[in-house]
């Protein structure tokens, strides 16, 4: 049986980097698609708090 392709069941390839607040790794979720480059902060109180942690 051949294995399906893209990224379900296969979240070790999704693509991450760091949150500007808290610095904990943030993998990339649908709703960020179109807008990945400019996603900053991994959750709403690390936005509200901004990088001055």
């Amino acid at each position: 049986m051949s294995q399906p392709t893209g990224h379900k069941g296969n979240k070790q390839s999704l693509p991450s980097k760091p949150c500007v607040a808290c610095g904990r790794p943030m993998s990339w979720r649908k709703k960020w698609e179109k807008n990945w480059e400019q996603v900053k902060y991994c959750s709403e109180a690390c936005r509200r708090s901004g990088a001055s942690r």
